[in-house]
């Protein structure tokens, strides 16, 4: 019997050590990862979609580092944003393996720098346009004569790019003066995703957001090319926030609206 009872006993210790062992082993995945303690996150400044940053303290606040640090902390490892005036110059660092993850709106002429995990949000672009305007959808906005501004670089620019016939496109830096051209009449509409519209428009009187929309998008993580494990890694994770319910979480944290979470993906 104390044989039994010592075998036993020496059983459970073997399975002690072997499952402290396996929590100690990082997924093979992410093991360069772990192994610099830090996971690098493509961030483009503009609104809570993405991530807004607070002049006085630096914070990071918005869907995209909210996922950022959930990841990060999935890893056990430190959350290191490197951070883009707005998400149009993000895919620029790709190259350059100046991040290890972002997440953005899924767009075909970005399939040439990173490769994408399945959506994570849903949402649509659209406009937005001042008090009195006569434009009441898209067709209305993409005529001769009509001036539609548009943050460089990001999704919206490149959608916009290739759909509109008429309008002249002009290019901001940032939301911020695109609501300053709406603002003072030097531009007919802002386009964005819708979020972020909603956001803006109860910061210039009278403005509204069309029902209408020019495209349906999709957000989702990126990974610089030649990072297969990575993508796969973060590819189940954001399944797995979605599952769950974080990033509903994290949508509803930010008061947004007009975005949704997209449904489940097969993983490969």
């Amino acid at each position: 019997m104390r044989i039994t009872r010592n075998i036993l006993s020496l059983i459970v210790l073997i399975s002690s050590v072997s499952i402290t062992l396996a929590q100690q082993v990082p997924d093979p995945r992410v093991a360069d990862i772990v192994q610099k303690g830090k996971l690098r996150v493509g961030i483009g400044l503009a609104n809570l979609v993405s991530s807004i940053k607070d002049p006085a303290t630096g914070e990071l606040r918005g869907v995209a580092s909210d996922l950022a640090r959930a990841l990060a902390a999935r890893i056990h490892v430190e959350f290191q944003p490197i951070e883009y005036n707005r998400p149009g110059l993000v895919l620029a660092g790709a190259k350059a393996n100046a991040w290890d993850v972002a997440f953005l709106v899924l767009d075909p002429a970005r399939d040439n720098d990173a490769d994408f995990s399945a959506p994570y949000m849903e949402s649509d672009f659209t406009l937005l346009v001042p008090v009195a305007s006569a434009i009441r959808k898209f067709a209305d906005a993409d005529q001769s004569g009509i001036r539609i501004g548009v943050p460089r670089g990001d999704a919206v620019d490149l959608n916009l790019t290739r759909l509109a016939k008429n309008a002249l496109l002009v290019r901001v830096d940032n939301q911020a003066a695109g609501g300053d051209l709406l603002r003072t009449g030097q531009i007919d509409a802002y386009a964005a995703p819708r979020p972020a519209l909603l956001g803006l428009s109860s910061h210039i009187a009278g403005s509204h957001v069309l029902e209408d929309s020019f495209a349906t998008i999709s957000f989702a993580a990126f990974v610089p090319k030649g990072h297969d494990e990575h993508a796969a890694y973060v590819g189940e994770f954001l399944e797995d926030a979605k599952g769950s319910g974080l990033i509903k979480s994290f949508i509803e944290a930010a008061g947004l609206h007009g975005i949704k979470v997209a449904p489940a993906a097969t993983l490969k």
